[in-house]
């Protein structure tokens, strides 16, 4: 086993969450519903759970599935899973019962804690799989003092080196790949963020992205890692959000969408001061929402990241939000990040790429597939499958999934740019683009959009709007309006679940059919801009 210093021995370090008690004891640890513990009570809690996964028979390196929606005790099962030296296995609520089997299957976990709202669907796994015990979270993490202390490493070390959960890939080809994730990917992916960021006294975090998704759930670890308070949100909701930034949220994470509901629901006034960013990541940000949020007084920084690299790989830094929109930033230190073609060589500046990743934030490899592993790890190099291209500067431009590339005439069209176009039509609430199989060009662009409510455009029309924003290869030749568009749990757009759906084309609206009315709620926002992402040559 070869540590960060390349040594043979495991790298030990003091458990998180056990020297955060000691640290700081009083510091509110976590805030949801009418609760705020404590890191010392959050400490003794998860103690007390881990006791209770010890009389269940959980022991190093056991596999823990854990079915459940947000919540402080998802966070406490989270930290007793962990104190007892298993291996977390969070598992998305969105999906069915034959995928959450596969992934049970898949990872060899014996025991699923659920809540109460999955009781249905944790029994029906149950009732298939005659080996599976089930254990409901209440009965985990209840704070009835019945419990004994844990049964975990009594001297209160990790080793950076073991797996700390194993997170599944969203599977937008074949069945979804499980990441391994260390102590070390997320400590040092903590690091990494804190360098950029910094760290306030005052700071709290605002978890409201799906805990059982890379992006929450790193949320949770920094936490305890920096001393930081995180209010836990049971699901976004724009208001609540606002809300929560009103009383004294510094720091959240979203995606496109979610940004733009709350600045839709923010209508007019500005953020406060305290507000000190607001990461945004989950692909490519159409411009006119950084500009949008820029204009309300937010703090907005473009991130990239994935999964394989334990959350953040590239940030912008706060202060060059404004004036590098569009760019995903830097690599985060200690990583390295590169642009390359397709034999491995590292592209000029400007021209678009794969990216590749290097640190200690990334995965030792996917459980059960060494033929991925060889496949995404080559040379120390994680290939990441996402095109984009570093300006002269350094910053990073993430253009699209590769998957998602059309090529049209021999010529690139990445659809993230395409949909951006599209969305700044004050008419069009979001889009998704993707590539038709077409006899004369290869493929052809193809667009679904989904409409604001009261809305009403041709595809005419459209096709005019973007012919002056984009070449006229990029501009999409058939229409579909319909919605809402298929999204992950975390809020990405599915375009491959579009791709599915539409790619036979037969359903697709001609150029000069006029649409009907979208759904959603109308948006006062600022008048469409060209968008300023700067175009590879």
């Amino acid at each position: 086993m070869t540590t960060l210093d390349g040594g043979a021995r495991p790298t030990r370090v003091p458990e998180w969450l056990r020297q955060r008690a000691a640290l700081t004891p009083d510091r509110i640890a976590l805030i949801g519903g009418d609760e705020a513990p404590t890191f010392a009570a959050l400490d003794a809690q998860a103690d007390a759970a881990a006791g209770r996964l010890a009389s269940a028979g959980v022991g190093r390196g056991d596999r823990v599935a854990l079915l459940a929606a947000n919540s402080l005790d998802f966070v406490r099962a989270v930290h007793a899973v962990g104190r007892r030296g298993a291996v977390l296995l969070p598992l998305n609520v969105r999906l069915t019962p034959a995928e959450l089997a596969w992934q049970l299957a898949d990872a060899g976990a014996r025991l699923l804690v659920f809540d109460a709202a999955n009781a249905d669907a944790a029994r029906a796994l149950a009732a298939t799989d005659h080996g599976l015990r089930l254990l409901p979270l209440a009965e985990l993490t209840a704070r009835d003092g019945a419990a004994a202390g844990s049964e975990g490493d009594r001297e209160g070390m990790i080793d950076l080196a073991a797996v700390h959960s194993i997170i599944y890939t969203s599977g937008t080809t074949g069945r979804p790949k499980g990441v391994l994730l260390t102590y070390g990917n997320y400590l040092w992916s903590a690091v990494g963020s804190a360098l950029n960021l910094g760290l306030a006294a005052d700071d709290r975090w605002l978890a409201c992205l799906p805990l059982f998704h890379v992006g929450g759930l790193s949320i949770l670890l920094r936490g305890v890692i920096y001393g930081a308070t995180v209010e836990v949100h049971a699901a976004f909701d724009a208001a609540a959000a606002n809300r929560a930034i009103d009383g004294g949220v510094t720091l959240l994470s979203v995606v496109s969408t979610m940004l733009e509901r709350m600045l839709e629901e923010r209508a007019e006034r500005d953020y406060p001061a305290s507000l000190r960013c607001v990461l945004v990541g989950g692909g490519p940000v159409p411009p006119h929402l950084l500009e949008w949020a820029t204009a309300r007084a937010m703090p907005v920084a473009q991130t990239y990241g994935l999964t394989e690299a334990a959350s953040q790989v590239a940030t912008l830094a706060p202060a060059e939000a404004a004036s590098r929109i569009g760019a995903a930033g830097k690599p985060l230190l200690p990583t390295e990040l590169r642009v390359v073609d397709g034999e491995g060589r590292a592209c000029p500046a400007g021209a678009p790429g794969e990216i590749v990743v290097r640190g200690p934030t990334v995965t030792p490899g996917y459980l059960n597939a060494p033929e991925e592993t060889a496949r995404a790890l080559r040379e120390g190099w994680l290939h990441t499958g996402d095109i984009g291209y570093l300006d002269a500067a350094g910053y990073l431009y993430v253009l699209d999934r590769r998957d998602d590339l059309i090529v049209s005439g021999g010529e690139n069209v990445y659809p993230a740019e395409v949909e951006a176009a599209l969305e700044a039509h004050p008419a069009v609430r979001e889009a998704a683009v993707f590539g038709r199989a077409d006899r004369r060009w290869g493929q052809a662009v193809s667009a679904v959009v989904v409409l604001r409510e009261g809305g009403a455009v041709t595809a005419a029309a459209l096709s005019a709007f973007c012919r002056e924003r984009l070449a006229a290869f990029k501009v999409p030749t058939r229409f579909e309006f319909d919605g809402p568009l298929p999204r992950t749990a975390a809020g990405k757009l599915a375009r491959h679940q579009v791709r599915e759906r539409w790619a036979a084309g037969s359903a697709l609206t001609p150029p000069r059919t006029r649409v009907r009315a979208g759904r959603g709620p109308p948006l006062a926002r600022p008048a469409p801009r060209r968008p300023r992402l700067p175009p590879p040559p």
